[in-house]
C-alpha cells in the first residue's frame, strides 16, 4: 500500500477547524501550560506525550474535572504496567455523567430506538431522578464500593440507568448482551462474582422475539454470590419468584449521593473476545476512563451538548461503554436495540435520519455489507446532521472509504479508529482538524506515543511493525481479576518489549502521521519473509460481488513448508469454478503481492466470527494444525459453534 503523496479524500473546513474543542483546547494549553501555539495538531500530539503530566493536567482543567480531594501529583510511578495516575485524587465518574442535569434538565439525555423505529427521549432531569433512586436502592441492598454488579441487558435506557447508580455507589458494573448464551455469561461473570444481577426477561432482534427466562433461571443457579436478581419486564412478562422489579426501585425522587472514590478505583469490568480460554476479566478506573473518554469524546470527536452521538453496538462490546460516556461531554446519546440488518440493511441510516445522528459510528463491516447490498444512504435517508461518520471493529478497507464519500456526502468527515478493549479507547483515529487519505486512520491520539516497531524494537516509518504504545494511558487496565500476581496483565501486552505495550496489530506510521491497521499480528500471514495482515488480503478479495465473506490463515508445516488457505463464504447464486477461483488469485496478484496468492481457496458454509462480530483466525488456525476443538476455542466466544465443525472436519482429512 502507497503511503507517499496521495490526495486526500476529505479537508476539514477551516472555519469549523477553528471553531472545533481541539483547535480552542490548543490555544488555551499554549497559553496556560506551554504548549505550542503553532503547527497545529502535529505539534499538539508531541507535546502531549513528550509532556505527558503537564497534558493530563490540562484535559482535567479544560474538562472542569471535579476532584473532591486534590490530586498529590498527576503520575507516581509511570511505570507500565503499575503506572500511578492521580494518587491521593477522590472523584466519581457517575456525577460527571450526569452534571448537563443543572443546566439542560428538560432537554434529551438519551435517545432510545428499537425497530419499530420509534424515538423515546429521556431527559437529563429525568435520567439523574432515576440514578437517584436506584443507587439509594443499591445502598439499602447492601451493595458497597468495590462490589460487583452485572447485567444481562440490551441496549436500553435501564442499562444505562444501572451502570450509573453502581457507579455513583462504588460499585463495580459488569455486563453481556442477551444474545449471549448462558455459558459465555458464566464465562465473564463467575469471574468477577457478582452480588446483583439486572436482567430482561428476553429482547426483540430481527423482528422476532427471544425469551431469556430459562437463561436467566440457570444465571442465578450458577452465580452463587447473588444477593438480589432485578427483573426488566421487556416482554411484559412477570417477574420471577424472588426477583425485584425495576419499576420499584427506580420510582422514587431522590437527589443521588456520589460515592468519593479514589482515582484508581475500578469502574467496570470489560472482556476479552476469549476465543482460546477464558475471557480476560480487564478492569479499569473511574479516574482513567473518566480523563481518557473527555479527552477521546470531546477533543477527538469533538462532541458536545448540540451533538447526538449514535454507534451501533450491543452491552458485550466496549463501544457501548464509549457510547455511554458521551454522556460527559453533555451531548445526547442514540441507544439502539436491533437487528442492524433489519427491516434491510439499511437501518442504521434510518436511526441516524430519525434521530439527527451528528456522529454515527458502526463497524467496517456494515459499511461493506451496505456496499455490496446497493444501500444509497444520502439518496434514501435526510442525513444532513451528520458531520462524522466512525467505523471499528476491523480496519475501514478504501472502498469503504470511498463508498461513504461517494454515497453519504463528499464533504463527510470519515473516522476509521482503532484501539481495544483493553484500553476502552482508541489509540488512532479521529482528528477534527487533519485531512482524511483513503484507507489511513488521521493520527495517534493525544497523550499516546504510538509506534510501528520491528522484532528489535526499533521505530518505523512507511513500513509495517508491530503497534506498540510506550508511554502509559490512564485507561490502561488496572488489573486483570483473579490474576494476584498480575503475571496475565504482563504477559498479555508487556512480554514482547518489556516496559512497552506491545497490542498484537501490524500497523504503518506513514511519513505524514497517519496510520495504516493491517491486522492482527498473532494471525500474521509470512510468505518467504514478508509479512502482510489479513485485512489485506479482505479487502481486496470481498471487493468481488460473488464473495459474501473470507478466511485467510497461514501455517507454518513441520517440513518448513507454509500452507496459507483462502476460505470463502459465497454470494447467494455464486458458484466457486475454475473462472472465480481464477479472478480471486489474480485480484490478489496484481492489488497485492504474487507471494500472497493462497495455496487453496475452499468454499465453506460461513466464517466463525465472536460474539462481537470479529473474525476468529487464531482458533481455526490451531484446529488446523491438529488442536482438538475443545483446546483449540473457547465455545461460548463464537457465534456460530456449529461452522467449526468443517474447519475441524478439513483438519482431519488434511491428517
Amino acid at each position: 500500500m502507497s503511503t507517499l503523496n496521495p490526495e486526500p479524500l476529505w479537508q476539514p473546513d477551516p472555519d469549523l477547524a477553528a471553531q472545533a474543542q481541539v483547535t480552542r483546547f490548543q490555544a488555551w494549553a499554549a497559553e496556560r501550560h506551554g504548549a505550542p501555539a503553532e503547527g497545529g495538531y502535529p505539534a499538539l500530539h508531541r507535546w502531549s506525550v513528550d509532556h505527558l503530566e503537564t497534558f493530563w493536567k490540562a484535559v482535567t482543567e479544560w474538562f472542569d474535572v471535579r476532584f473532591s480531594t486534590p490530586y498529590a501529583r498527576v503520575l507516581g510511578d509511570r511505570a507500565m504496567p503499575g503506572a500511578e495516575w492521580f494518587p491521593g485524587a477522590t472523584l466519581n465518574y457517575a456525577e460527571h455523567a450526569l452534571r448537563a442535569a443543572a443546566t439542560r434538565p428538560d432537554e434529551p439525555a438519551l435517545l432510545h430506538v428499537d425497530e419499530s423505529q420509534e424515538v423515546r427521549p429521556t431527559t437529563w432531569s429525568e435520567l439523574r431522578r432515576q440514578v437517584g433512586s436506584l443507587a439509594a436502592e443499591l445502598r439499602a441492598l447492601g451493595v458497597r464500593p468495590g462490589d460487583r454488579v452485572s447485567g444481562y441487558l440490551p441496549n436500553i435506557p435501564q442499562a444505562v440507568v444501572a451502570l450509573l447508580a453502581t457507579a455513583a455507589v462504588g460499585g463495580v458494573w459488569t455486563s453481556c448482551a442477551p444474545d449471549f448464551g448462558a455459558r459465555s455469561v458464566l464465562d465473564r461473570f463467575q469471574q468477577v462474582e457478582p452480588v446483583l444481577l439486572f436482567t430482561v426477561d428476553g429482547y426483540r432482534y430481527g423482528g422476532k422475539e427471544h425469551d431469556r427466562r430459562e437463561t436467566v433461571a440457570e444465571l442465578r443457579r450458577e452465580l452463587p454470590t447473588l444477593r438480589a436478581v432485578v427483573h426488566i419486564p421487556l416482554l411484559g412478562t412477570e417477574a420471577p419468584e424472588g426477583a425485584l422489579e425495576w419499576a420499584a426501585l427506580t420510582s422514587a425522587d431522590t437527589e443521588p449521593v456520589f460515592e468519593q472514590v479514589p482515582f484508581d478505583h475500578p469502574l467496570w469490568v470489560l472482556y476479552s473476545s476469549g476465543t482460546t480460554g477464558l475471557p480476560k476479566a480487564i478492569v479499569q478506573s473511574q479516574g482513567g476512563i473518566l480523563v481518557e473518554h473527555l479527552k477521546q469524546l470531546g477533543l477527538h470527536c469533538d462532541l458536545g451538548p448540540e451533538d447526538r452521538f449514535f454507534w451501533y453496538t450491543s452491552t458485550g462490546w466496549m463501544m457501548w461503554n464509549f457510547l455511554v460516556s458521551g454522556l460527559l461531554t453533555g451531548t445526547t446519546i442514540v441507544l439502539y436495540d436491533g437487528s442492524p440488518g433489519y427491516p434491510d440493511t439499511g437501518a442504521q441510516w434510518r436511526v441516524a435520519e430519525r434521530t439527527g445522528a451528528t456522529l454515527y459510528g458502526t463497524s467496517a463491516a456494515y459499511v461493506m455489507a451496505c456496499r455490496k447490498a446497493g444501500v444509497h444512504p444520502s439518496r434514501d435517508f435526510d442525513l444532513t446532521r451528520v458531520k462524522c461518520v466512525a467505523t471499528t471493529g476491523s480496519p475501514l478497507p478504501p472502498d469503504g472509504f470511498r463508498w461513504l464519500h461517494d454515497e453519504v456526502r463528499d464533504d463527510l468527515w470519515i473516522a476509521s479508529v482503532s484501539g481495544g478493549t483493553d484500553v476502552c479507547s482508541c489509540f488512532a483515529g479521529a482528528v477534527p482538524t487533519l485531512p482524511v487519505y483513503v484507507g489511513e486512520l488521521q493520527a495517534p491520539c493525544l497523550g499516546t506515543d504510538l509506534q510501528s516497531w520491528d522484532p528489535s524494537g526499533k521505530p518505523l516509518t512507511d513500513e509495517v511493525g508491530e503497534l506498540v504504545v510506550t508511554n502509559p494511558l490512564p485507561s490502561m487496565p488496572i488489573h486483570f481479576w483473579n490474576d494476584p500476581d498480575g503475571s496475565r496483565y504482563h504477559d498479555s501486552y508487556f512480554d514482547t518489549y518489556p516496559g512497552v505495550w506491545r497490542h498484537g496489530d501490524w500497523i504503518t506510521v506513514t511519513s505524514r502521521g497517519s496510520v495504516v491497521i493491517h491486522g492482527r499480528s498473532d494471525s500474521t500471514l509470512n510468505r518467504q519473509g514478508v509479512r502482510m495482515g489479513s485485512a489485506d488480503i479482505y479487502e481486496a478479495v470481498e471487493r468481488l460481488p460473488e464473495i459474501k465473506e473470507s478466511l485467510v490463515i497461514g501455517i507454518e508445516q513441520p517440513d518448513g513448508g507454509y500452507w496459507m488457505p483462502l476460505f470463502v463464504h459465497l454470494a447467494p447464486g455464486a458458484v466457486l469454478d475454475d473462472a472465480l477461483v481464477n479472478r480471486v488469485k489474480q485480484t490478489i496478484r496484481e492489488q497485492l503481492s504474487p507471494r500472497h496468492i493462497p495455496d487453496e481457496i475452499i468454499e465453506v458454509p460461513g466464517v466463525p466470527h465472536t460474539l462481537t462480530g470479529k473474525r476468529i483466525e487464531v482458533p481455526v488456525k490451531r484446529l488446523l494444525q491438529g488442536t482438538p476443538l475443545e483446546k483449540a476455542v473457547n465455545p461460548g466466544s463464537i457465534d456460530n459453534l456449529d461452522l467449526l465443525h468443517f474447519y475441524e472436519e478439513l483438519a482431519r482429512k488434511r491428517a
